[in-house]
């Protein structure tokens, strides 16, 4: 082998790991708030955690296993299965995703459009080169196991470890395992909700209704309306303030689970089964700061 493709292989395989170590280190760190930016690219929100967990997993495994030249082949065929599957994922949805964050990697700003694939095919080529160009003067079936294990094993504790970090700071009230739409449970452990809860014959609650239907929602949030009275009043309420979302009438369950400090409106943000903020103050029709900049600060519209 030159020495230059030698040290073309060392320079790929350091910038692919890392990427990849970073990227997997990030989500480790914090996976609830990756399995949201799952979620906004479209991926089922029941599968959007664990996911989260295998990609940490599977990057810090990669980028690892792409720094020891003895088994670079592995690290390289693996960091580029990895960027083959999402650039693929993306180029199914590009219609659906095209100009969504799609920052995988913590310091690399990125949307989703042509400047995606041209980034990610430059990431590919660096892991292919890495692997191509390094030294293997064995099968890998003839070399020592036990690394590669060892590698996984760390990879694996990392992401464990931070999933057990996080979930153990999430200190919000819980939320009902499921409540009721149409007669059908609809689970609140997985996913972003934001529970609205709201009296139909209330001109308060119809101001707060028509201008929150006027925001642009993000994608992965699920409105749940919640009316606290004349409950079958409740779809016409969501469906007059172009509010998209599902209406339940399980008033009690909730209300146990998040108190109202009084009359309706009232919003709860819910993530993952946990609360993690409140929308108290709905502005009269002429100010409009309110509910618009909570729920912004909160992340549940742009």
């Amino acid at each position: 082998m030159p020495a230059w493709k030698t040290a073309v292989s060392h320079v790929a395989a350091v910038f692919v790991a890392i990427l990849f170590i970073g990227a997997g280190l990030y989500k480790a760190v914090d996976p609830f708030h990756w399995s949201r930016l799952l979620e906004e690219l479209l991926f089922p929100p029941a599968y959007s955690l664990p996911f989260t967990v295998l990609l940490s997993i599977g990057e810090v495994f990669g980028g690892i296993m792409i720094m020891l030249p003895r088994h670079r082949r592995v690290g390289a065929a693996v960091t580029s299965l990895m960027l083959l599957g999402f650039m693929g994922y993306i180029g199914l949805h590009y219609s659906q995703l095209i100009g969504k964050d799609c920052s995988c990697f913590p310091w690399v700003k990125r949307t989703v459009g042509p400047g995606f694939f041209m980034g990610d095919a430059a990431f590919l080529l660096a892991a292919i080169l890495a692997g191509v160009w390094a030294k293997s003067a064995l099968p890998y079936v003839r070399m020592k196991l036990a690394p590669a294990f060892g590698v996984l094993a760390l990879a694996v504790a990392f992401a464990g470890g931070g999933y057990a970090y996080a979930n153990s700071h999430q200190t919000g009230a819980k939320a009902p395992d499921a409540i009721l739409v149409d007669g059908k449970p609809v689970s609140l452990q997985h996913g972003r909700f934001f529970v609205f809860f709201f009296d139909p014959e209330c001109s308060h609650c119809n101001d707060a209704g028509r201008h929150m239907g006027t925001y642009h929602w993000k994608s992965d949030v699920t409105i749940l309306g919640v009316p606290t009275r004349m409950a079958r009043f409740g779809p016409d309420f969501m469906h007059d303030n172009k509010l998209n979302g599902l209406v339940t009438d399980d008033l009690a369950k909730l209300k146990a689970a998040f108190p109202l400090p009084g009359d309706p409106p009232y919003g709860v943000e819910i993530e993952n089964g946990r609360q993690v903020g409140t929308v108290q103050h709905y502005d009269d029709e002429d100010t409009g700061k309110e509910p618009a900049a909570t729920l912004r600060q909160l992340g549940l519209i742009d």
